[in-house]
């Protein structure tokens, strides 16, 4: 079994969970992919667009937290 050593990030005295700079880095890696999929016209395939982002979005932000 993996343990990972989660290391916080510090900012100005504040100790910032790991989980906020995945959230963070997540979001960064999803407006470059939302370029991406909107030229592709990703949204006509769904009823719903919003929430077909959205779960692009949790799936990037699993998959970090699983790699990382």
């Amino acid at each position: 079994m993996m343990i990972h050593g989660f290391p916080e990030l510090v900012i100005g005295d504040v100790l910032i969970a790991p989980f906020v700079t995945y959230a963070l880095v997540a979001l960064v890696i999803f407006l470059l992919l939302r370029r991406v999929l909107l030229r592709v016209n990703f949204e006509s395939f769904f009823s719903n667009p919003p929430v077909a982002l959205l779960s692009v979005y949790v799936t990037v932000l699993a998959t970090l937290i699983v790699l990382f």
